[in-house]
This record gives structure tokens, C-alpha cells and sequence, in this order.
């Protein structure tokens, strides 16, 4: 098995949602080389299912891409948070629904060159209207579509966010839904 064995660790910033820290690394040919992480605490995806089959979206605008996209719910777990709780603290916090009926459907680490950040992903059924209760600083619209007319849209370009990609294939390939 190939590894890098750490020689040495720089933190660089410590942050609200992620820190970043530089390692030495010995490789296997015993050179060194340095490799800049990003820490994050990880996150869940959720994919909440109306009884008449249709999806709960999320649009949201996002800084760093200086766009709105069309997104599931989703959001960082937090210090000693089970993926589980997290999934349904954010399917009220940007939904305004409850589930007790979440499903796990699978897990992916976003970006591994540069980021340990993974995401589970969960379907939500048999929702109850609540009321959503977005972070101070969150601005969301909420949308209903076929998982179909995601999966044009996915097809089309419409839908971008990596996360939202994975998690609408996932369900269509994967969840007893479709």
C-alpha cells in the first residue's frame, strides 16, 4: 500500500467551518514534499421526499461562486454530532420539515486532493410541516420538482453543486423509491 508518512504539521488558520494546515510528508521514495489541507468537521445531504414523490430543493446564493444555485439541503455537522441529527436539524433548520424516517444511502469525501471533508447522504420520508428556522445568515428559497426534471437539469447544466449531483443520482440509482 502507497502512503505518505507525516513528518510534521503547520496549522495555518483555524476558522468558523474549516482550518487549514500544511504537512511535510515523507513519500515512498523517501523524498519530502509538503501538502495543503483543509480540515472540515464534515457535513450531511439530505434528500427530502414529499408523499406525492416529489423533491424538496433549496436555492441559495453562494459567495464564493457569485451564484444562486439550486441545491438539497445540507449543512456542517457540528462537534460530536451523529450524521443522523445533523440531517434532521438541517432538513427543519432549511426545510421547515421533521423525519424520523431517514434513510442512509452512502458517503463521499468531496474533494480528497486537498480536503478530508465527507458527506453522507440520507433520504427524508414521511415529512411534517414545521417551521424552517435558517441560520441567521441564510437566505433560502424552497422548491418542490420531480426527480426526473432534476435529473434533466443535472443533464442540461442547471444543476452545479457537486453534493446535489451525487445525492439526486444516488437516490434515482440507489434509494427504493424510483
Amino acid at each position: 500500500m502507497i502512503t505518505e508518512r507525516t513528518i510534521k504539521t503547520d496549522k495555518i488558520y483555524q476558522g468558523k467551518i474549516i482550518n487549514l494546515r500544511v504537512d511535510t510528508v515523507e513519500l515512498p521514495d523517501k523524498k519530502y514534499s509538503k501538502r495543503e489541507i483543509v480540515e472540515h468537521p464534515g457535513a450531511v445531504a439530505i434528500v427530502p421526499i414529499t408523499n406525492n414523490n416529489k423533491i424538496i430543493m433549496v436555492k441559495q446564493y453562494r459567495k464564493p461562486v457569485e451564484e444562486t444555485l439550486l441545491e438539497v439541503p445540507a449543512g456542517k455537522l457540528e462537534i460530536n454530532e451523529e450524521p443522523i441529527e445533523c440531517a434532521k436539524r438541517e432538513l427543519l433548520e432549511e426545510t421547515g420539515y421533521k423525519s424520523e424516517d431517514l434513510e442512509y444511502i452512502l458517503s463521499f469525501y468531496t474533494s480528497p486532493g486537498f480536503s478530508n471533508e465527507s458527506i453522507s447522504i440520507y433520504t427524508a420520508r414521511n415529512l411534517v410541516k414545521d417551521i424552517a428556522q435558517p441560520d441567521e445568515d441564510e437566505y433560502i428559497e424552497i422548491q418542490e420538482y420531480e426527480i426526473d426534471e432534476l435529473i434533466k437539469m443535472i443533464q442540461e447544466g442547471n444543476i452545479k453543486d457537486a453534493k446535489t449531483i451525487i445525492s439526486i443520482l444516488s437516490v434515482k440509482n440507489y434509494a427504493k423509491l424510483y
